[in-house]
């Protein structure tokens, strides 16, 4: 907390234009943001998100010269197979096989969280997926018109989640998708050193000993989606969810459970005259 903040841009009231122009003068250099292409671009490992410039207007489409990481989906082509493995709920790594039915190949990247998503980063954006372009609603109460370039980020979550619907149980698969969003808020809102998202973070650790195993995702342009996912402790059961003759699902009690979950619906028809 006693860290001095240094904001120049922002003290000296400066626009878009003027923080171009002073950096110009004295050769401070900004990458590719220039006069015709004044975009506001943050960027980390984990996205890429650009604002200002032609995206103010929420009706234009973003043009192509605002993105670095995606190509176009209309300019993508081919199918490629990944696979992400993880560990206790963490991304540790990513094997793949070029096409459909392609031979499992050695792993394209070190173990490790950044390598993961560095190398889905550039999957995704070779296949044109990992655009998000979206209104955003500020704390401060203003909307802001945000693009983002998020491959790595939304093709991880996606296996993430794929996972958990694999080891996790119904209920805190429900609760978890709701303390989520709180997360996310309390992240938006810089509120990181708080003892709410540090209870959130017990909540989550407690949930993510069995999320370990792999998740088979397909790239396509502008698509990611799983195809395949196991887990050495997956909740799902072959013989419970068969369709085929000799499962292990006793229907007798089923039939007992349908007509006791039903009771109160009944019991309301018959009183409100409705049954």
């Amino acid at each position: 907390p006693d860290l001095e903040v240094l904001a120049p841009v922002r003290d000296w009231a400066m626009s878009r234009p003027e923080a171009i122009a002073y950096a110009d003068k004295h050769g401070i250099d900004l990458g590719w943001i220039t006069e015709a292409k004044p975009y506001s671009v943050d960027q980390n490992l984990w996205g890429r998100t650009i604002e200002a410039g032609a995206l103010e207007d929420p009706w234009a489409a973003p043009p192509e010269d605002a993105f670095a990481w995606t190509v176009a989906p209309t300019t993508a082509s081919g199918v490629r197979q990944v696979t992400v493995g993880f560990e206790a709920g963490v991304p540790v790594a990513v094997d793949g096989a070029d096409g459909p039915g392609g031979q499992q190949a050695a792993p394209r990247t070190p173990p490790g969280l950044p390598a993961v998503i560095g190398e889905l980063n550039r999957l995704g954006g070779e296949a044109g997926f990992g655009r998000v372009d979206m209104i955003e609603n500020r704390r401060v109460g203003i909307k802001s018109r945000e693009v983002y370039e998020v491959p790595g980020a939304l093709a991880v979550i996606a296996a993430h989640r794929d996972l958990e619907d694999l080891t996790l149980d119904r209920d805190v698969l429900h609760e978890k998708a709701r303390l989520e969003i709180r997360y996310a808020e309390l992240v938006y809102d810089g509120l990181w050193f708080s003892p709410l998202r540090a209870a959130l973070d017990a909540f989550v650790a407690a949930t993510q000993h069995a999320v370990t195993g792999e998740v088979r995702l397909e790239l396509s342009p502008g698509r990611c989606q799983a195809t395949g996912r196991r887990a050495e402790r997956a909740l799902y059961r072959p013989d419970l969810a068969t369709y085929e003759a000799g499962d292990a699902f006793d229907h007798e009690a089923g039939r007992g459970f349908v007509a006791l979950w039903g009771l109160p619906a009944r019991t309301w028809a018959t009183v409100h005259g409705d049954g």
